[in-house]
């Protein structure tokens, strides 16, 4: 009997979530996703030490250099990892910047220029954005000029709307942290298809297939393998290194999920920007962790910058 990785590699393609280069080694996905968060733990291994100094050294007289470095940083992090996986590697824009449409922009193409530089083509690199009204109209053009983007922090069925709308190339929905609220609102625990956060993705994934929609759904945030094995033949599960593991030594056939294949009720709907800000804020739950990610995400950005700012003046 195959594990149970191996069993839903062939309904669902694999992304590793995370930027430990070991680890991609080991599991072989399609894709890799990165995040300020998953830089900053990289960036506390001694194994990226050699990278950090010269992601420091070519940014040295820079209008801001440490705000370089950390991009030099990402962006030298994402080209080993392409070197490992088949697909893609999602970096992501500056958290800071999630209400800026202007300044996402300039980022994004950015973040390009320094892959293009380095010899990775843009078709190799998919850039994250949060799922916020700006950040989605920055994704927009960003896809007419050939950067594709992976919509991330996405938590409210309008936000998924608007980015199917906008043409983006990816989506991630976060299972793991809608659960988290969930479980603490309501006081119990969930299973499998009644996961609040797997009942999410289920839908977006139906309204996306019913409507003809070209954006692939990605789910992320995992807390444990059920969720995983309830989405599976989700277009695409961004998965982390302990939980690929525990997928890997368990066996088990996996089938795509029922919840996945159902008809969706909701009929297709475009939102303006008003329309999407009254129905996400309508919905607590994204909008607390929607504006908790944020500040999570830029926490981890100000620490990245500090521990290189940090390693500048020893140097």
């Amino acid at each position: 009997m195959p594990s149970k990785l191996e069993s839903l590699r062939k309904h669902t393609q694999i992304v590793a979530d995370t930027g430990d280069i070991e680890a991609i080694r080991v599991h072989h996905p399609v894709d890799a996703t990165t995040n300020p968060s998953l830089m900053l733990k990289a960036a506390q291994q001694s194994a990226y030490s050699e990278m950090l100094d010269q992601a420091l050294k070519a940014s040295a007289g820079g209008f801001d250099p440490v705000a370089e470095a950390c991009d030099s940083f990402a962006v030298a992090l994402g080209t080993e990892i392409t070197k490992l996986v088949p697909g893609r590697v999602s970096t992501e824009v500056d958290a800071r910047l999630s209400f800026d449409r202007a300044a996402t922009l300039g980022k994004a193409r950015r973040l390009i220029e320094r892959y293009e530089e380095a010899g990775v083509t843009r078709d190799r690199v998919l850039v994250k954005i949060a799922s916020t009204w700006e950040g989605i109209q920055a994704a927009a053009e960003l896809e007419k000029e050939g950067i594709q983007c992976n919509l991330t922090l996405l938590f409210s069925f309008a936000q998924a709307q608007a980015c199917a709308d906008a043409g983006v190339y990816l989506i991630s929905p976060f299972v793991g942290r809608i659960y988290d609220w969930y479980k603490k609102s309501e006081g119990r625990d969930f299973q499998g298809v009644e996961d609040p956060g797997v009942q999410s993705v289920a839908r977006i994934y139906r309204y996306y297939k019913q409507h003809q929609y070209a954006t692939v759904v990605m789910g992320a945030s995992f807390r444990n393998t059920g969720q995983i094995e309830a989405l599976t033949g989700c277009d695409r599960l961004t998965i982390s290194p302990a939980l690929l593991q525990q997928l890997a030594v368990e066996q088990g056939e996996l089938q795509p999920s029922e919840i996945l294949t159902q008809p969706s009720s909701d009929p297709l709907e475009r939102l303006d920007e008003s329309t999407f800000r009254w129905a996400h804020n309508e919905d607590a739950m994204a909008t607390e962790k929607l504006a908790e990610g944020i500040r999570a995400f830029a926490a981890d950005q100000v620490k990245l910058e500090e521990l290189l700012r940090m390693r500048s003046v020893q140097a």
